[in-house]
């Protein structure tokens, strides 16, 4: 235990008169704090891989703001104080954020908030992915890098990325066109590594996608980079298996996540399913608009073809007042054969995704009788239904079990990431004075893009990591108290950073 406030203690009683006891008293509630110790684990060579979250990504973009906060930089700040040495990062050009692929732009700037909303940065890119920056670096995060792609050989190769076979975060930081990000961190021999968000985009790009697998924007996109399907478990047993036995060959240890469920996101959250407002008059027309459609279910009702439910919920009624969009669910009964399409409303279990906040309510080829999300049901790609929340909870859970019985068995820390989102997405979570939630914009938490963390949100997800890592290894990080603190990190950039 530190001492020297004792004895500033007993120097101050032998030379302070009575009147001055305040003062001593002021001491007597200082605390003292132990020793900070490394306990079993070796911080000398940190190296840490995962995906967007361990790249830093923030507000739609990594820029170098966004990945000198980083976890893993932070972390390395705190490893730094018992050993730990500095932490290399593929640094990107600028603050501006996105990437040119040959001069043309192939990921948009990052998002800043204009007061209203979310806004893209104006300005163009200077990183370009063909200026190769070769490694090594010890933070191997790489923004939408599924399970699998940590094995996989030419994932950064630089003539892949224009027809989508590779990564171009990655191709700008690949040892060689053929190496995979496993052999580039384990060729560094770590003593120790953290594997963050392992599965999280085996699960987001189906998810941001509405399940449609398609990129709405028809840019890279590094929630659903390459085929946006859901990963087999099995295939994610077995690539984890890989990776953790890679990595802890020469005896190191390390701390790994598990998969949130991706749906407590803002990018899931934000826009209700009942975004419609309408007046009596604008409902009376819509329901006449319907009429022949609700008509037909009747029908096929009565025909046999679908049950009084099924009939019930696909049914189209608006009133005054706030309405449920209107989308396409292909997972009705196909009524096609009787002219009818698969048209119903939403319930409070579909998910609109953010993107769709800016495409409800607008109008179809200039005609305002053809309004998206009214009388233009929303096809898949803007909702995540029911049934596909279904398909990534059960795929998450799945990788879950996985993850956790891993950690038990190969003795690495485990950090609850599911845990600590599903709390922020109803209490919130108490990080120093500052309560952060999972609310867009303003609940400190989660950035602009409504899925990756902002600068404090990172902090506090390393402070998560040394929690588990003095509980695994015995150091004591936390009750040395060294942390990252709330306050040295932002929950918003400037737009006019340098």
């Amino acid at each position: 235990m530190k001492t020297k406030y004792i004895w500033l203690l007993l120097i101050l009683i032998s030379l302070t008169a009575c009147n001055e006891i305040e003062d001593v008293d002021r001491l007597e509630d200082m605390v003292v704090l132990p020793e900070l110790t490394a306990g079993e684990a070796d911080f000398s060579n940190y190296v840490s891989l995962g995906a967007s979250f361990t790249a830093g990504f923030t507000d739609g973009a990594l820029f170098i703001a966004s990945q000198e906060n980083s976890f893993p930089n932070i972390l390395s700040q705190q490893f730094a104080n018992i050993g730990g040495g500095s932490l290399t990062q593929p640094l990107m050009a600028d603050n501006v954020g996105g990437l040119l692929f040959a001069g043309n732009q192939i990921t948009n700037p990052r998002l800043f908030f204009n007061g209203a909303g979310p806004q893209v940065l104006p300005g163009i890119p200077t990183t370009e992915v063909t200026n190769i920056q070769p490694g090594p670096y010890n933070n191997m995060g790489v923004p939408g890098a599924k399970s699998f792609h940590v094995l996989a050989n030419g994932y950064g190769n630089p003539a892949g990325v224009p027809i989508g076979a590779a990564n171009p975060y990655y191709a700008r930081m690949a040892s060689s066109a053929n190496a995979s990000m496993l052999e580039d961190a384990a060729a560094q021999n770590p003593s120790f590594f953290t594997l963050s968000e392992i599965g999280g985009n085996d699960v987001l790009g189906f998810a941001t996608s509405g399940g449609l697998g398609v990129d709405q924007a028809g840019n890279f996109d590094p929630s659903s980079y390459g085929s946006n399907d859901i990963t087999d478990p099995l295939v994610f047993a077995g690539t984890l298996d890989a990776i953790v036995t890679t990595l802890t060959a020469n005896g190191a240890k390390g701390a790994i996540t598990s998969v949130p469920y991706v749906t407590n996101l803002p990018y899931f959250t934000t826009v209700p399913y009942n975004a419609v407002p309408l007046d009596a008059a604008n409902a009376g027309g819509l329901n006449a608009a319907f009429a022949a459609y609700n008509g037909g279910l009747l029908a096929a009702e009565a025909g046999g073809f679908i049950s009084a439910e099924e009939r019930e919920a696909r049914t189209i009624v608006f009133a005054e007042g706030q309405n449920a969009v209107t989308l396409v669910d292909e997972d009705l009964t196909n009524l096609g054969a009787l002219g009818l399409p698969s048209y119903r409303q939403a319930t409070a279990n579909d998910l609109m995704v953010l993107p769709s906040s800016a495409f409800i309510g607008t109008v179809v080829g200039g005609d305002p009788t053809l309004i998206n999300g009214v009388s233009v049901p929303l096809s898949d790609q803007w909702v995540l239904t029911a049934n596909e929340t279904q398909s990534v909870i059960n795929a998450t859970d799945s990788y879950n079990v996985v993850i956790e019985g891993m950690a038990a068995s190969s003795g690495l820390a485990f950090v609850d990431l599911k845990a600590i989102l599903q709390e922020a997405s109803t209490a919130g979570i108490t990080f120093d004075d500052y309560t952060l939630n999972a609310s867009l914009v303003f609940g400190g938490l989660v950035s602009l893009d409504g899925v990756h963390l902002t600068a404090r949100g990172y902090a506090y997800m390393a402070n998560k990591f040394l929690e588990a890592i003095d509980a695994t290894y015995g150091s004591n990080f936390i009750a040395a108290d060294v942390v990252a603190k709330a306050d040295d990190y932002v929950v918003q950039y400037s737009p006019e950073l340098p």
